[in-house]
């Protein structure tokens, strides 16, 4: 498996996405629900949810890939919000529909500490040649 970079100054180090477990057929991401990802309103912010999404979806994608080579970019996202959060911890756990040679679909579901749903996202990952 490819090595991370580290994330501490990246989208991922500012929400505090952790991941929790990477396979070919899987990768499960944590989030803490707190004010760094809520809204205005006290509540997960829906971006928050997409970026956790989509993290979880790249980085499955980047597990399959040769890094030397290629690189992973979403090239399209959508979720819906099924459920609000006020505080805790979202788990996603992301899974390959499709595995191509130039991209690849995840479906990815964002629950509670309690396994209620509170999103679901399809997010398409491009896989791109490396030009430098």
């Amino acid at each position: 498996m490819p090595e991370l970079k580290p994330t501490e100054d990246t989208l991922m180090g500012a929400l505090g996405i952790e991941i929790i477990e990477i396979t070919p057929d899987e990768v499960v991401a944590e989030m803490p629900v707190h004010a760094a990802t809520h809204q205005p309103f006290g509540l997960l912010h829906g971006g928050a949810s997409v970026a956790l999404a989509e993290t979880a979806a790249s980085v499955g994608t980047f597990n399959q890939i040769d890094p030397e080579t290629e690189a992973a970019v979403g090239l399209e996202i959508n979720a819906n919000h099924l459920r609000s959060k006020a505080d805790g911890k979202v788990t996603a756990t992301a899974a390959p529909l499709h595995k191509g040679q130039s991209t690849m679909v995840w479906e990815i579901r964002i629950t509670d500490e309690e396994d209620a749903l509170i999103c679901v996202s399809r997010c398409t990952v491009a896989i791109k040649k490396r030009t430098s």
